[in-house]
């Protein structure tokens, strides 16, 4: 089963894409909102069929209640950043602000000229979760997905911490559809990444440290993980910041990022613009 969150005149809507391509809206805002629901899976099964000349995807989950974000996670990209392979996740976080659909701009900040690319897959959670075995982890995966984890550089190394380079806003591709499991199989597929046409990283999940279970196993350890969650597992070997020279994206490129039985996000690089102050409320606080 294949599920997008779609943009429409009246707002988002969330979809099943059929094979054929017919758009099913099944009634609810978003993936976000259907996967809270009892029975999801079921509630998917139906809705009416609907015209739709063009798809505009929306992240297939705008608000996730949480981002968890797998650094160091490809044996080759462990490799080529002069590091060891871990003996556990290296966990960071990432804010909703920083999603964007599979077709539309990332925001180049005015801040650095360091954007980099990270091609990755995106796991999404399907039913609560906590202390999970293996069993539970697998049990509790609603799909998967893609994301590219576009990083801003200079921020992110400017402390020990990697969280204020992670979540610039407007710079996370994420989508296009959510591919339930029984559909996609991880151990077969190939992520890829594309700059200007040019293809940058190439390689098979199968090259994970930790896989999306062994993922959910660790983090559910910490805290409970909710439906419409998403686990970004990491990427692989290829991002700008370890080759020689050094290469970023600027305003006018279009990053590609494709997982093979998922689909592929193709977004333009625009520039920030800043026109002053973002103005917050509309007036006066009161009690």
């Amino acid at each position: 089963m294949r599920l997008a969150t779609l943009r429409s005149d009246a707002g988002t809507f969330a979809a099943r894409i059929a094979d054929d391509g017919a758009v099913h809206d099944l009634g609810i805002g978003d993936v976000g909102q259907l996967l809270a629901l009892p029975g999801w899976e079921s509630i998917a099964q139906g809705g009416r069929r609907r015209h739709v000349a063009v798809l505009d995807y929306a992240p297939v989950v705008p608000r996730p209640g949480k981002i968890v974000c797998v650094g160091l996670n490809y044996r080759h990209h462990i490799t080529e950043m002069g590091r060891e392979i871990p003996e556990y996740p290296t966990l960071f976080a990432k804010f909703p602000e920083a999603l964007v659909g599979a077709g539309d701009d990332i925001v180049a900040p005015a801040a650095s000229a360091q954007l980099d690319w990270e091609a990755e897959l995106a796991v999404v959670i399907g039913r609560r979760v906590r202390h999970a075995d293996r069993g539970a982890a697998v049990a509790a995966i609603a799909g998967y997905s893609v994301l590219n984890d576009v990083t801003v550089r200079d921020y992110q190394y400017r402390t020990p911490e990697w969280l204020q380079g992670k979540t610039f806003e407007a710079t996370t591709p994420f989508g296009p559809t959510l591919v339930t499991p029984d559909e996609f199989d991880p151990a077969t597929a190939w992520l890829s990444g594309w700059v200007d046409g040019e293809q940058v990283q190439s390689a098979t999940p199968g090259d994970l440290v930790f896989d999306a279970a062994a993922l959910i196993e660790y983090i559910s350890a910490i805290l409970t993980l909710a439906p419409g969650d998403v686990i970004a597992t990491g990427t692989p070997g290829g991002v700008g910041h370890a080759r020689t020279p050094r290469r970023y994206l600027s305003p006018g490129a279009v990053l590609r990022t494709s997982v093979s039985g998922l689909g592929e996000l193709r977004n333009p690089v625009v520039a920030e613009t800043i026109t002053g102050a973002v103005p917050v409320g509309s007036g006066a606080d009161h009690d």
